[in-house]
């Protein structure tokens, strides 16, 4: 399956480390314990599965981006890291938990994912998940197509490969597969973005297949026109501002 993405690694670790610092709040449902064996399923640049093997935990990172896995194995030489498509997951391990934190929204096929989870995971193992909910960025999203039809490129103001289910949508897919739900959230979560440019730094970073075959000065031009008509809506007290919705699932496999 193909993987477009290619990551700045570097703009995600200095920009965006709001992913893995939110992400810390879920381990709280996590609480993993010295000797359990967790999987942090998309693990970036393994902020957070460093915090999972402070607490004594075996875990294994993995990641389908290179550039990501190349950084975290520098970053935490002693955790094991793999290069690895969560709908292509093979592991020789059956794990007690499996963590997954802003990632689930990146790949459509949930029913492939929710099936490779529940093979690698014990009877009774626990998943901990956190992604976008429906209504994700949907201001933002909104901006960006309006600005892109206004300049004639229909065709990638139409892209859309991001999945941003219901919560009841994503429960409903998860018993469907012999999980069981313990704590389903839909929430809001008014995210700061960092620097001036917080909010074209996020569209570089996070939605740059919507700019495939435009130029770098007519790119720039869009980027500009989508923060000056979000300022009055997502620019608060000098800081950029991204609105978030966001999907926290606790399930056990029965």
């Amino acid at each position: 399956m193909e993987n477009t993405i290619k990551w700045d690694t570097n703009l995600y670790d200095q920009k965006h480390d709001f992913v893995s610092r939110y992400g810390q709040d879920l381990l709280e449902y996590l609480q993993p314990q010295s000797g359990e064996k967790i999987l942090d399923l998309g693990c970036g640049t393994g902020d957070l599965t460093n915090m999972i093997a402070w607490a004594g935990a075996t875990v294994v990172g993995v990641d389908n981006s290179k550039e990501m896995i190349d950084v975290a194995r520098k970053k935490y030489p002693s955790i094991e890291f793999f290069q690895m498509d969560a709908r292509e997951l093979k592991l020789p391990v059956i794990f007690d938990s499996i963590f997954s934190n802003a990632v689930l929204h990146w790949i459509p096929e949930k029913d492939i994912v929710i099936r490779k989870m529940h093979t690698h995971l014990k009877k009774d193992g626990k998943l901990v998940l956190e992604f976008g909910g429906k209504g994700n960025n949907q201001t933002m999203l909104n901006a960006l197509r309006s600005t892109l039809r206004a300049r004639g490129h229909h065709k990638n103001a139409e892209i859309n490969f991001w999945y941003y289910p219901s919560i009841g949508e994503y429960a409903c897919e998860l018993e469907k597969q012999n999980f069981r739900v313990l704590r389903a959230e839909h929430f809001d979560r008014f995210t700061e973005l960092k620097g001036e440019n917080g909010l074209k730094d996020w569209f570089i970073m996070f939605a740059e297949r919507f700019f495939k075959d435009i130029s770098p000065e007519e790119k720039s031009e869009i980027l500009d026109t989508i923060q000056n008509n979000l300022r009055a809506t997502h620019y608060v007290n000098g800081k950029w501002y991204a609105d978030y919705k966001r999907i926290r699932i606790v399930a056990v496999k029965e």
